[in-house]
């Protein structure tokens, strides 16, 4: 069984920064990829970025630019750094993992963008 806990949400204004983490722990796993996901209040839940073990990263096309995802496979843990944050990147944001051909989610963690 793999835990994710997730931290580094919370509330900031429009242009602003944040950055959210994932550590991953449990017994005698290993990871494959790792992504971030968000779903806002009445919307689907969607990809905003993953990354591979060897680093390949991809983006949704909202968030190029303004997003990087990055992983420390020694800590088993990935990042989302977030820049110019807009109103519309407001929801929970979830951290996933492909580990042994599961995928297991944190428990989200909230963004608010105010205008």
């Amino acid at each position: 069984q793999v835990q994710l806990v997730e931290s580094g949400g919370g509330l900031v204004q429009a242009g602003g920064s944040l950055r959210l983490s994932c550590a991953a722990s449990g017994n005698r796993f290993s990871i494959n990829n790792m992504a971030w996901y968000r779903q806002a209040p009445g919307k689907q839940r969607e990809l905003v970025a993953a990354i591979t073990t060897a680093g390949t990263t991809n983006y949704a096309d909202s968030v190029k630019g303004r997003f990087t995802i990055s992983r420390d496979n020694a800590k088993n843990a990935v990042y989302l750094q977030m820049n110019s944050l807009k109103p519309e990147d407001t929801a929970v944001y979830y951290c996933n993992i492909i580990s042994r051909g599961r995928g297991y989610w944190g428990q989200g963690t909230q963004v608010t963008v105010s205008s």
